[in-house]
This record gives structure tokens, sequence and C-alpha cells, in this order.
């Protein structure tokens, strides 16, 4: 087949259905021994007061990527975050004012390290347990981003991160709760993380903790860079 002229190309692109493509943010973050999620409260009016994600039109001169770090400094004034690409959201009727196709980006951030610096449209950290109802196909999304943060937390060491360096296996144990969602056995939880052999033992103890105080461990971050072609994840 001959190549197309300019002008032949031209039609073919102007003959294409033209939809909306968007990026939509789900930023998680881990505090109090509960798993938030960022939030606004969406602009229109027939989603009145309704809790929205953090999202835009992708621009003719951006790509997903860069998309989804603008929406996220503009929305929060936060730059530099670890998005990682989920899954397209594309049914027709996702959105009233017409065909919208949308890609999601999730992020599991510590709140010790970042900072709101940008509050419109009632932007705060909502108890992702208490969420019920949001805009448009939100609530799906959110409950789709959820279900993938639960599974990459048992396959990579992701809690560790939203721990301080020198911790408890009470605290770790609690971020896995409050991600899972469920109730461990402390027994078999401890046991398995005994196993792994990733845990540095300070030989030092909790100090004005309200409960009995537990030993303090690092994470081995060098050990797990040499053993995580084996790592085969956390299956409770």
């Amino acid at each position: 087949m001959m190549n197309p002229t300019n002008k032949d190309a031209a039609l073919l692109v102007s003959g294409y259905p033209t939809v909306p493509l968007t990026v939509d943010c789900v930023i998680f973050g881990f505090t109090d021994n509960q798993l938030k999620v960022l939030l606004i409260k969406s602009d229109l009016e027939q989603y009145k007061d309704q809790l929205s994600l953090l999202g835009d039109v992708v621009q003719s001169n951006e790509d997903l990527d860069n998309a989804a770090n603008r929406v996220l400094l503009e929305r929060t004034g936060m730059q530099n975050v670890y998005l990682e690409q989920v899954r397209t959201f594309s049914k027709v009727d996702r959105h009233p004012g017409g065909r919208v196709i949308t890609t999601v980006y999730a992020s599991l951030l510590d709140f010790k390290h970042e900072e709101l610096k940008i509050h419109e449209n009632e932007l705060k950290w909502h108890t992702v347990s208490q969420i019920t109802q949001m805009a448009f196909d939100h609530k799906q999304i959110l409950d789709v981003c959820y279900a993938w943060l639960q599974k990459r937390i048992q396959e990579h060491p992701l809690a560790f991160s939203l721990l301080p360096e020198k911790f408890s296996l009470r605290q770790v144990q609690n971020v896995y709760e409050a991600i899972l969602g469920t109730q461990l056995d402390r027994r078999n939880f401890r046991k398995k993380f005994a196993s792994m052999g990733l845990l540095i033992d300070t030989n030092e103890m909790e100090v004005n903790v309200t409960h009995r105080p537990g030993k303090l461990y690092k994470f081995d971050y060098a050990q797990y860079e040499l053993s995580k072609r084996n790592w085969v994840g956390i299956d409770f």
C-alpha cells in the first residue's frame, strides 16, 4: 500500500473520533493506624458535595505520566511523588458530559514526608474504610486501586517505607492490618517476618508507650536488594 500524503494523513486524523482523555490520581497515606486517601469535593453541580479523585484532562503536549504528575502538583503542591499506572477506565457512560476515558495512577505516601500545600475544593485526607459514595465512577476506581495496594503490599516491602527507621513488630502489624483491612494472628505474623531474615535487631526497646515495650528493629534494605530475586511476597 502506498504511503499517504500529508493531505491524506490530515483527512485520516480528522476522521478519528474525538474522545477526551483524562488522568486520575489515587493517593493513599497511612497515619494513626488508618489507611487514608486524598480527595476533593466535586465542582460539578450534579455531584455537589460528593467526593472526587484528583484528575484533569491530558493536554495535547504531554504524555500520561507527565499529566499525572502535573495534576498532583497543581492540586496538592507535591512533586517527585512516585506514581504507578494501575488501569484505564473506559465505560461509555462513566461521565455525564459524554464519553471520557481515564487512566488511573496510584501511590502510597508517608505522611511525615509529604505536606499538602494547596487546599482548594476542600482537599483533605479521608479514611478509606468510611467512604461509601463518590462522584462519577470514582468509588469503583478507588476500590480497584485499594485492591491493587493490598496486592502490592504483600508482593513488596512497601510497609516499611511508612515506618520510622526503628520500629516494633507491633507497628509493622498495624500497617498491614490497616491496609489489608483484617486482623492478623500476632504469633503467625511475627513468625513469618522472623523467617524472612530481613529484620535487624537493634538491641533497643520501645520507650514512652502505653503497652508493654517491644523490641526495635530496622529493615535490612541491603539484604533485600541481594535477595529480592527470590522474594515471593508475604501471604497472610
